[in-house]
């Protein structure tokens, strides 16, 4: 669940977005053209647990996942933030949003 989570996480962050035509017709209306990251679009990475047995239900089981999806999009989009020198970046941080951040940030310290 972590995992996944972290994953649709820095697609939020990096690649997903609805997209409309001058008609106001959704063109990422499928899975076909909305980009989300797959398997192979990210690094291995290790999660580290702090186990806990919450008594509140029979199985002392509590979901995880919404941890990653959390915390990835704010990590994503600050580290772009940080290198590019601005304090905002349109998400998606897709490469047009970050090349127009970056002309911002040139035409601001002109």
């Amino acid at each position: 669940q972590v995992h996944g989570g972290i994953a649709h996480g820095v697609g939020q962050a990096l690649l997903e977005g609805c997209s409309y035509d001058s008609e106001g017709q959704l063109i990422t209306a499928s899975y076909m053209d909305y980009a989300m990251p797959r398997a192979d679009n990210l690094p291995s990475f290790d999660v580290d647990y702090a186990p806990t047995n919450p008594p509140d239900n029979p199985l002392g089981v509590k979901g995880c996942g919404e941890a990653g999806a959390i915390g990835a999009p704010p990590a994503v989009i600050n580290a772009i933030s940080n290198a590019l020198g601005v304090k905002h970046i349109d998400m998606p941080a897709t490469p047009e949003n970050v090349w127009r951040a970056a002309q911002q940030a040139t035409a601001a310290s002109a």
